[in-house]
């Protein structure tokens, strides 16, 4: 926790610079096509510290974050945290979804091919895996929306896998979490199916099998529990990559996300937008790591004792 503080600071520090660096005019950007009036220019450079350094523009920022939790406006006046509002809960319901299918298909494949190491059904899931992080998620977003969205439809009737927007709910949210899941899947797979190979072939294991105890309990108790604590630190930080990672997913299906509104905004170079949006995602990542943290303990008695 103690670290979290220079890590948000200096996360928001460098993209403020990296912001501040892209060529452009950020006032010029709001008149469009037209050339703005000089004075109005300037004054709209005032309002918003434009002339001031660099590092005085960031105090202002991350002062009002710290002490009001004010993220600022952007350059139309609109407050950040009104522009962010919307779009990031739609941005984690697409994060949520693609974290669930990533945990339940990555978990169980890797499950599967970890107790039929060797045989077919392994070397199945290791190709299909390879393949799945071979393919871009540009193409596979393309691909899967014509199949499941588009020709589903025409052959069933049934309008499963909504292709674009929000408009059906929950269902909406299927087929893009899936292919923002989809390289997460393939590696949550390999990690899971490595880790309890590793696992079965410890000591304890084998005296748990000696003693008689049922497989099922063997593998449960003993071999994933165990397991699973690289797939929760894997799980834990690829939450915030789902999150900051959905611009080509949320473009594909047109979703109203935050990673739409985060690329819309450095092109406009709105600085208030883009930090804000940056602040969010860090504090969501050192969130989910303070969680994974918590969660060792409860997986492995040995850390909770220390």
């Amino acid at each position: 926790m103690i670290q979290a503080i220079p890590v948000l600071l200096g996360a928001t520090l460098l993209i403020f610079m990296i912001v501040f660096a892209l060529p452009g005019d950020p006032i010029a950007a709001l008149f469009g096509d037209k050339r703005p009036d000089p004075a109005v220019a300037e004054v709209l450079r005032e309002q918003y510290h434009l002339n001031d350094p660099l590092l005085l523009q960031y105090w202002y920022y991350i002062s009002g974050v710290l002490f009001r939790g004010d993220f600022g406006v952007n350059f139309a006046d609109v407050p950040v945290s009104q522009v962010m509002a919307g779009k990031f809960q739609v941005t984690l319901n697409l994060a949520l979804t693609a974290l669930v299918m990533e945990a339940l298909i990555g978990v169980g494949l890797g499950l599967w091919a970890a107790l039929r190491r060797g045989k077919a059904t392994d070397t199945a899931i290791l190709a299909s895996t390879l393949l799945l992080i071979s393919v871009p998620t540009l193409v596979t977003g393309f691909v899967l929306q014509l199949i499941l969205g588009v020709k589903l439809k025409l052959w069933t009737g049934l309008d499963i896998f909504p292709v674009a927007g929000t408009f059906a709910g929950w269902r909406s949210y299927l087929l893009p979490g899936f292919v923002l899941a989809g390289t997460s899947i393939a590696y949550l797979t390999r990690l899971t199916r490595t880790s309890l190979v590793e696992t079965l072939r410890a000591d304890y294991i084998r005296t748990a099998t000696a003693k008689g105890l049922p497989r099922r309990r063997v593998i449960g108790r003993h071999g994933l529990r165990n397991a699973l604590i690289p797939l929760v630190t894997y799980l834990g930080a690829d939450l915030g990559n789902l999150m900051g990672g959905a611009v080509i997913t949320e473009t594909i299906f047109n979703l109203p996300g935050i990673g739409n509104q985060l690329f819309q905004s450095v092109y406009l170079r709105e600085q208030p937008v883009v930090v804000g949006i940056i602040t969010v995602l860090v504090l969501i990542y050192i969130l989910a790591n303070l969680v994974v943290d918590l969660l060792y303990a409860v997986l492995d008695p040995r850390i909770r004792y220390e």
